[in-house]
């Protein structure tokens, strides 16, 4: 019953191959009975080969001892060792060629009995042996992996191989481990995925790596006290849904085989065992190709993405800090499903993975980041393309509105993950079958018809409303076409309406952010566009129609993909796109990043985290008065750090409004919005459209430190974006003022420059305005930048080498300081002309005036360009700090190089302030900001304007601060209750 287990191995050491293998196979043939009585499993032969490797041929039991093509030189063990007989139970094999003699690839073939739309699905296999007992380490296990990944790179351009097979990686090390326990390699193998995944994830998505399975051998002692060899089986699966899932099992072999006889999960689940080869194609696997074919992720593979990503996170900032005391924590990621009741309403909890019905799903998910360690929640939405292709029918409406307003109900960052095909598209197609056409001329069809129609049978065995008809002689014409099923046309358009109406509210109230993954259409355009802030994978087009619908309007074939009407290379340099990423692992730690600046809920005070980065270094970097790039400002270079923490600093909207730069940076841990200026040089870009035989593109040159209708826009937005995440806003203010050409002025330069003033009006949030070295601010630029637009929060601060004025001292010079009056100023302080003065003056003789006035001609002329320099450094010594300080307009002069340490204990200081007032008001809605502030200052014994001494007092007297809000409420609630009661004791009840 157990099966033959003997092998006979046969070498011929003269090398000889026979060429006819049918007196080979038939000497075994003629001797099987005498075979199977000994039991045996199979016979090999091993022929040796000079200077090459030995040749081997098998001939197993199983197919009468004939020789078996799959096993041809391959070592006798080999097919064991690999387990390549559960591949064989699903999969049609072929053998690829591979590198390593260790390695063996295979393309496996489903043998799938039902019929497939296609090809049959096909799977890459890797299998390895490894006899080194490094592979629990975590260089080891790495460089085995890549090992891995480098076959099936290789293995993908084989052109038997469909580029949407997924691949599974297997390695086998026979190498027994001692001293170890199963638990303890499967919670290593677990942790060392963790990050290994967010290492490689980039690889792994790329090849499509959907298992990754180790088997290791422990040496141990059975129950008896006698030594065995027990082996663990460790995988990290995606094939059950979840991206790359990690599970231990060891193995219970069967006592004489040694044949895996079940597995046995290690862990919460220890009581679960099974046994199964690698099984076919399941409904995740098909989803997950689906998704690929469009060029994105299965939805629910996110999950896993995201946890990798947050893993990723985690060893940056702890590599950063380089503290022992510093650690990740466990359970770093989890998510619940918003499920939809019988109510309609939804519900948190979880369902098998494919079993959704529906286009669109969402999680509330809780990720514990290097801000919250304790933990914080997002939602998450996302389209699922494998249900209708992504489409938006009724259903999938009611689950984003629902799930959207979940977030904005709790005040969560909402995070929509868009891969669709916008509205959906329906017929009645039961109607079909059934219709008929009434032909003007029956005998020649050509000339048109009358209308459609029903037979008479066929109308009253439609369900009642199912169209609207009149009769006719031959049966009813069709006035309209209603039909039963609910979403296939224009009540979709009318869920896309409530949804973009949600979306708007929701930037509005909440932190929105929108990753483009495959294509965005449609409806999904707009919502993109609504969130504001968007992440585009360099393959996710976001367009409003298909090209080749666009094509059939023209007329003529234009366009040839989706491209060209809504790729990166057309939302990122028009603004809609914020980013573009590679792929959707790099997508996902994208978003991870942007919501490492934003608050765990609206209205929570900013998202700080420690920093490896001193606050009380120099600001190296150093602006010059030439042309420079602004980035250095704010993120330094190697050797010379600037204003924010060494590698916070990220730039988004990067393409757009080039004039103006914008992005996110860390200072001392605090998270800001910042806003810089470009000084050179830059050009815009207007791109050719293709249904324009006559078009060109253009470049427009934008000069530097002004403002111009896109980088206006772009400025307003950033601010209007910062605000909404709760972030304090430093702007580095170094503008000479507004482009006022003609095609600016057409360009709606005014409209867009007083954004930026709408903008500030609604901040809530800190504003700190700072003139950079260097640095200018002028006319209309420093009007809608002005602190009194928003006193109470904005603030205005500037280095001591900037300048600020209406106009430059060169134009202020030709209007208050011309010609004449330099000239006054010569006569008035030259001896020379002083003397050529006296001379005229005391001279009668016209000749004797001319020549002199020749010589003071000649003198003028001398002196005219040192009087200019003069006239214009009077005209720039209005412009300096001290008279903006002595007129009140800015706060304080703060020296570039000090400006981080000041600008850190600021922020701190009014984040804290801010909060505490905020308590203070909610305890007593009748006390102003200024009367909370008069309390807080009323603790406070020191110097209220020096900055890092409040932050100290707010440090040190929280608990002294908690009693006072406390008290405040009380006295609050009693001043009420006793304002009621006289109100009572008023009333008359007569």
């Amino acid at each position: 019953s157990l099966g033959p287990l003997n092998d006979i191995q046969i070498a011929f050491v003269d090398g000889k191959v026979p060429s006819d293998w049918t007196s080979m196979e038939g000497a075994f043939s003629s001797e099987i009975s005498k075979l199977k009585m000994l039991g045996v499993s199979k016979v090999s032969l091993l022929f040796p080969l000079e200077k090459k490797d030995p040749q081997y041929y098998t001939f197993p039991h199983t197919t009468g001892f004939k020789e078996d093509p799959f096993r041809r030189n391959m070592r006798p063990t080999i097919h064991h060792v690999l387990e390549l007989a559960r591949l064989s139970e699903n999969f049609d094999l072929e053998r690829l060629p591979s590198i390593s003699k260790n390695v063996q690839v295979y393309v496996g073939t489903e043998k799938n009995v039902k019929p497939v739309r296609g090809p049959a699905p096909q799977v890459l296999f890797v299998r390895g042996l490894s006899h080194s007992s490094g592979l629990i380490t975590e260089i080891g296990a790495r460089r085995a992996l890549l090992q891995g990944l480098d076959e099936l790179e290789r293995a993908s351009s084989n052109s038997k191989v469909n580029p949407q097979a997924s691949s599974r990686i297997f390695l086998h090390s026979l190498v027994e481990l001692e001293g170890v326990k199963p638990e303890e390699i499967a919670s290593r193998y677990a942790e060392m995925m963790g990050r290994i995944k967010s290492q490689l994830a980039t690889r792994l998505l790329k090849l499509r790596v959907d298992e990754i399975e180790v088997k290791i051998k422990i040496a141990t002692t059975g129950s008896d006290g006698k030594p065995v060899n027990q082996s663990v089986r460790l995988v990290a699966s995606s094939v059950e849904g979840e991206w790359l899932k990690t599970t231990a099992f060891l193995e219970k072999a069967d006592p004489v085989t040694g044949t895996a006889g079940e597995y046995c999960v290690i862990g919460e689940d220890a009581d679960m065992c099974f046994l199964e080869p690698y099984v076919a194609s399941s409904t995740v696997q098909t989803k997950r190709a689906i998704a690929r074919r469009v060029g994105s992720t299965y939805a629910y593979d996110f999950l896993g993405l995201m946890e990798v990503g947050l893993i990723g996170e985690w060893d940056s900032y702890l590599t950063e800090q380089a503290s022992d005391s510093a650690s990740m924590p466990s359970q770093l990621f989890e998510s619940q499903e918003f499920l939809e009741g019988p109510d309609g309403e939804l519900f948190l909890g979880a369902r098998p993975i494919g079993t959704n019905k529906i286009g669109m799903v969402a999680w509330l998910v809780k990720m514990k980041t290097p801000e919250y360690p304790e933990g914080r929640e997002v939602v998450v939405i996302a389209n699922d393309v494998t249900v209708q292709s992504g489409s938006f029918g009724v259903q999938e409406d009611e689950i984003f509105y629902k799930a959207s307003k979940y977030a904005r109900d709790h005040n969560l960052p909402r995070v929509y993950l868009s891969c669709n095909a916008g509205a959906r598209i329906g017929l009645v197609d039961e109607l079909k079958p059934k219709l008929k056409i009434k032909f003007t001329d029956e005998e020649n069809p050509s000339k048109g018809f009358d209308y459609l129609y029903l037979s008479d049978e066929d109308y009253k065995a439609l369900p009642e409303g199912a169209v609207i008809a009149h009769k006719v002689d031959d049966g009813w014409a069709l006035d309209d076409v209603i039909g039963t099923e609910h979403g296939i046309g224009v009540e979709n358009l009318q869920g896309s309406g409530k949804i973009a109406g949600e979306t708007s509210k929701a930037y509005d109230e909440i932190f929105t952010l929108s990753y483009v993954t495959g294509r965005s259409v449609g409806i999904g355009a707009y919502l993109v566009r609504l969130g504001q802030r968007v992440i585009q994978m360099k393959q996710g087009p976001i367009i409003l129609t298909g090209y080749s619908a666009l094509n059939k309007l023209l007329g003529r074939e234009v366009y040839t993909s989706q491209d060209q009407l809504g790729g990166p290379q057309i939302m990122i340099p028009n603004g809609v796109s914020h980013l573009e990423v590679g792929d959707d692992q790099e997508g996902v730690s994208e978003i991870l990043k942007w919501l490492s600046f934003v608050p765990k809920k609206v209205g929570a005070i900013p998202a700080s985290r420690k920093s490896a980065d001193p606050v009380d270094r120099d600001v190296e970097w150093r602006p010059t008065p030439t042309p420079y790039d602004p980035r250095l400002m704010l993120a330094g270079t190697q050797d010379m750090p600037g204003f924010f923490d060494k590698g916070s600093y990220k730039e988004y909207l990067a393409a757009w409004g080039k004039s103006v730069v914008v992005g996110r940076g860390r200072l001392g841990g605090i998270p800001m919005g910042a806003i810089a200026v470009e000084t050179r040089l830059v050009d815009r870009v207007i791109p050719a459209d293709p249904a324009d035989p006559n078009s060109r593109e253009a470049i427009q040159p934008q000069a530097g430190q002004v403002l111009f209708p896109d980088s206006s826009y772009k400025t307003a937005q950033a601010i209007r974006d910062f605000e909404k995440e709760g972030l304090p806003i430093m702007i580095f203010a170094n503008w000479r003022g507004f482009s006022g050409g003609s095609r600016d002025m057409a360009g709606e330069i005014l409209k867009f420059g007083s954004m930026i003033v709408d903008a500030l009006r609604e901040c809530t949030n800190p504003v700190y305005i700072y003139l950079p070295p260097h640095g200018e601010l002028r006319g209309g630029s420093w009007v809608v930048v002005d602190p009194t637009i928003n006193a109470e929060e904005m603030e205005m601060y500037a280095d001591p080498d900037s300048r600020g004025g209406i106009l430059e001292p060169a134009g202020i010079t030709e209007v208050k300081f011309r010609m004449p009056d330099q000239l006054k100023l010569m006569h008035r302080l030259d001896p020379q002309l002083q003397l050529l003065d006296s001379e005229l003056e005391m001279t009668d003789l016209p000749e004797d005036q001319q020549a002199i006035k020749e010589q003071i001609a000649a003198r003028e002329d001398l002196l005219k360009p040192v009087y200019l320099q003069a006239a214009t450094e009077f005209a720039d010594l209005h412009d300096k700090t001290g008279r903006m300080k002595a007129k009140g307009v800015i706060k304080q002069a703060v020296p570039w190089e000090r400006s981080r340490e000041f600008f850190y204990y600021r922020a701190q200081r009014r984040i804290s302030e801010d909060d505490y007032c905020g308590q203070l008001q909610a305890a007593d809605p009748s006390l102003t900001k200024d009367q909370a502030t008069t309390m807080l200052r009323g603790m406070f014994n020191g110097d209220w304007e020096d900055n890092k001494s409040v932050v100290s007092f707010f440090e040190e007297k929280a608990v002294d601060l908690a009693d006072l809000v406390k008290t405040t409420k009380a006295a609050a609630v009693q001043s009420q209750i006793e304002s009621l009661t006289r109100e009572l004791e008023s009333m008359d009840f007569m």
